[in-house]
């Protein structure tokens, strides 16, 4: 089992958001924010097509 099916078997719960932002906080300070608009939608994008939707609360 690989990195992206753990993170998408996790996604749903806290630990999937918590595990998103900590990887586009280290892939921000790898680039000097320099890319941070560009971070951010692709994590969003990562984020809608997992079924995460950040706006809605969690369903148990």
């Amino acid at each position: 089992m690989g990195i992206f099916d753990r993170f998408k078997n996790q996604a749903k719960g806290s630990k999937g958001r918590d595990m998103s932002d900590a990887a586009e906080r280290k892939a921000n300070e790898k680039t000097g924010n320099k890319h941070e608009g560009r971070i951010d939608d692709a994590q969003q994008r990562i984020e809608g097509s997992l079924g995460m939707d950040r706006d809605r609360p969690e369903q148990p």
